[in-house]
């Protein structure tokens, strides 16, 4: 499909590939990964021809199509709907609808025997493309990505750049290419829509590259991991975690082999030194020479996963209850998040608030941390509390002519030049590095950097909004072996699943307004919520079942208007009935595809896929009735 032999790209005189080659199969699914600044990008950008290679070859057929999600995307701008911005991704069936609806128009005045032949032509090629079916196809892909029917009328600039590349996302995979490649596809989306997103690419029969730090998302998708090392491409047959296993393996060996040759070399050096005091000897002294020259040698192992091992200072410990939360209820215009919600963090409390975006996490950690204070009800920070919030506005508020150093050592005077360099250390910046500034860093480091801060500062009590965006795999894991040994007080905001998995002992999710609580780890609570049936509260927020109104005496000469309000609620209600039984149709089908011995079957996959094909739609198709129903009652109501 995709052959790239002896690729050498060069960044000035650094060689960011020097020589290396990959085959990418059709059917493949890969995950590309590698410390950030490693090339990972860059080498995407490489195949789809954004970028010229120094030297090398890259070969693929002509007719290969290609989808490639990349930041770069957020600079798209468009006044049209998400839902027309995603459906041009059907440029050859749009073209014909177009052409259709003309013809259509000039039948209507003129008629002749070519035009119906043209119009015939371009319906049959219409239908061959499938071209009736490719709206409803935008609709479904939209809904997995977490937008509502409302939200695809609304225009692409009215949406966040998260919810803007959610849409971008959408059009590469309504273009169905023989290859995707996707640039941290997970980044802009909330957990529902992560494992939304795992299943349909389960699915995808093209070939797939990946580049994320999300090791669940990477074990649950791919087959194969890539390595970008070194100015190499090192391929693994299997998934991450294989990938981790491997490698551990195959530095073991490396590590035997650099250290039986270090031993040999040795060996070599006190011979030749002892011949070349002898003149006899002296010819065999410089054919070892030589032999000790040409020897390939065996580099030793780097520890790409370094040991944490962080000296957290904080002066005083927290009362029992850090945070008490009562009848607290938040809402911004039109939209809900809290009613009479109730909550306590307790000392030593490890939490992950998790769920689907616009639930209100980012709003519920900021209430706590007191920086919104628009909200009714109580949220009391509890005895000896001392907090640090981290969000990624944070990043923000780096000063950029500021050393890495001096940044920290402002932040945090209370410790030593040595602890912070220590600390620095932790987070991927050794030696030299603490003197660059802050201008000069890269996205991902700018977040290692603000985390460093936050880590340093003299808090009992973290608040954490999505910590691992812009990290690598490596520096994720920095940051669990660091909350790992905090002996403090946290609440973490993040799709991350391993990190959440690896740190919290509690978990919250907002649900019917509500703050509910799992006490058990990110595992635990997914096999438990995989088996409840949860069915919404009925909310004053809520759309309720339009209620009929009393009698009215008047004449209505055309038809019962009570009588007719009446069976339009009847129908409503036997909808919301069996929309309530679909719900849990599809619930349960989405449980059945994300279990291991469904995903690890192909057969099993394919089956369950088709089932949940068949389930999404009706579901759909069922909640759009009900709004029509809902408005036509609201509307015969109002007259």
């Amino acid at each position: 499909m995709i052959a790239i032999n002896n690729l050498t790209f060069e960044i000035g005189a650094r060689a960011l590939y020097d020589e290396a080659n990959w085959h990418i199969k059709p059917g493949e699914k890969i995950g590309l990964i590698g410390a950030n600044g490693t090339g990972k990008t860059t080498l995407l950008k490489i195949i789809v021809g954004d970028y010229a290679a120094t030297s090398g070859t890259i070969s693929m057929a002509k007719d290969l199509k290609m989808g490639y999600l990349n930041q770069d995307l957020l600079s798209y701008q468009s006044d049209k709907s998400i839902l027309h911005v995603a459906m041009e991704a059907f440029g050859r069936q749009n073209q014909l609808h177009t052409e259709i609806e003309n013809i259509l128009k000039i039948l209507e005045t003129e008629y002749s025997d070519d035009l119906i032949n043209k119009l015939s032509d371009k319906q049959h090629e219409f239908e061959a493309l499938d071209g009736y079916s490719i709206e409803y196809r935008a609709h479904e892909i939209m809904a997995g990505l977490g937008f509502s029917e409302v939200d695809t009328h609304r225009t692409l600039s009215e949406f966040s750049g998260g919810w803007r590349m959610r849409v971008m996302l959408a059009r590469i995979l309504l273009q169905a290419p023989d290859i995707l490649l996707l640039d941290e596809p997970t980044n802009h989306l909330d957990l529902p829509s992560i494992k939304w997103l795992e299943t349909y690419l389960q699915a995808f029969e093209g070939a797939i590259v990946i580049v994320s730090h999300d090791r669940y998302f990477l074990d649950r998708v791919v087959k194969k991991i890539v390595e970008s090392r070194k100015g190499k491409l090192i391929p693994y047959a299997g998934n991450y975690t294989f990938y981790v296993e491997e490698k551990g393996l195959r530095s073991e060996i490396q590590s035997g082999q650099f250290k039986n040759q270090q031993a040999k070399i040795k060996q070599e050096e006190k011979l030749i030194e002892r011949f070349r005091a002898k003149a006899s000897k002296a010819k065999m002294a410089q054919s070892r020479i030589k032999a000790l020259d040409k020897m390939e040698r065996v580099e030793d192992v780097d520890d790409d996963n370094p040991e944490v091992n962080f000296s957290f200072k904080f002066s005083k410990q927290s009362g029992r209850h850090v945070i008490r939360i009562e009848n607290l209820t938040k809402a911004y215009p039109g939209v809900p998040i809290l009613k009479n919600a109730t909550a306590t963090i307790e000392k030593g409390d490890k939490i992950a608030l998790i769920g689907a975006n616009g639930r209100g996490k980012s709003t519920l950690l900021k209430i706590i941390a007191g920086a919104d204070k628009d909200y009714t009800g109580m949220c009391e920070t509890g005895h000896n509390v001392t907090q640090t919030f981290f969000a990624q506005h944070q990043l923000e508020a780096l000063h950029l002519e500021n050393e890495i150093i001096r940044e920290l050592q402002a932040f945090a005077p209370k410790h030593t030049e040595t602890e912070l360099r220590s600390i620095l250390g932790c987070f991927l910046f050794t030696g030299d590095d603490a003197f660059k500034k802050i201008k000069v860093l890269s996205g991902g480091e700018k977040s290692r950097v603000a985390l460093a801060k936050a880590l340093t500062a003299d808090a009992n009590f973290l608040i954490l909004d999505e910590p691992t965006n812009h990290l690598d795999i490596a520096s994720v894991n920095i940051l669990i072996q660091a909350l790992q040994q905090y002996e403090g007080t946290c609440i973490i905001v993040s799709h991350d699943r391993y990190m959440l998995d690896n740190v919290a002992n509690k978990i919250w999710f907002i649900e019917d307004q509500e703050i509910k609580e799992y006490p058990g780890t990110y595992a635990e609570y997914e096999v438990w919520n995989s088996k409840r049936v949860y069915i919404p509260k009925k909310t004053e927020e809520s759309p309720k079942k339009p209620e009929v109104k009393e009698e009215v005496k008047i004449k209505v000469p055309l038809f019962d208007k009570n009588n007719e309000l009446k069976k339009l609620n009847l129908m409503l209600q036997k909808l919301e009935e069996d929309i309530s039984e679909q719900e849990k149709e599809v619930k349960a089908a989405e449980v059945e595809l994300a279990r291991e011995e469904t995903y690890s079957d192909a057969e099993k996959l394919s089956e369950a896929n088709r089932r949940y094909q068949q389930l999404s739609p009706r579901l759909l198709k069922a909640q759009a009735e009900w709004e029509r129903l809902a408005e036509e009652i609201i509307e015969m109501e109002g007259k």
